[in-house]
């Protein structure tokens, strides 16, 4: 009895996870296909039917070690454009994928956790081996909220690109050299087409 009841939880809660994962595919469909909202060119928001996206793959879903790191002094984040916002490293993940010990850097942009809605916002630019090619090639991004202990979830699932990659007049973050994974991300959203 036990065996047949292990099973069906594990069901439900691949279920209730890619039920997750869709509902944010729809809402940033949605945000896509909305005039008001879209970063789309009007040519290609007229013909949109929404983001490609990389099979839900749960294994892209990480607990991570944060180590906060103290005293990082504020830079200039170089972007696509002369834009350059004041960012500042907030602290480092740990994690282990496919085999491989990796570290990543966070960040937050002082200007942006002034605000209220923000202050806990934390931010993730990265690269991986399938930039340029099933990804955008300036890499992809993850919003994330600072966490109460030293655990972080990574859902790189919910990985999206920057709106540069749909619109060139958008000024977006270079994703640090030190973001670099040296392995594929087959998750989130997949490159839109060629620029």
């Amino acid at each position: 009895m036990v065996t047949l009841v292990k099973p069906a939880l594990a069901q439900t809660e691949n279920s209730v996870y890619s039920n997750e994962i869709q509902k944010f595919q729809k809402e940033l469909n949605a945000e896509f296909a909305d005039k008001k909202e879209s970063c789309l060119l009007p040519k290609d928001r007229k013909k949109f039917k929404g983001l490609d996206y990389f099979p839900i793959n749960e294994n892209f879903r990480i607990v991570a070690k944060l180590i906060r790191t103290e005293n990082e002094v504020p830079f200039k984040m170089k972007t696509t454009t002369d834009r350059l916002p004041i960012y500042q490293k907030y602290g480092e993940i740990h994690f282990t994928l496919e085999g491989k010990q990796l570290v990543l850097s966070l960040y937050q942009n002082l200007q942006l956790s002034e605000k209220e809605e923000y202050k806990d916002y934390l931010f993730l630019a990265f690269t991986d081996l399938t930039n340029g090619n099933e990804s955008y090639g300036g890499g992809r991004f993850m919003d994330l909220k600072i966490p109460e202990g030293d655990t972080i979830i990574i859902d790189f699932n919910k990985s999206y690109n920057p709106l540069c990659a749909y619109n060139h007049s958008y000024s977006c973050p270079i994703p640090p050299k030190e973001n670099f994974l040296d392995l594929a991300i087959k998750a989130g959203v997949m490159a839109f087409q060629e620029h």
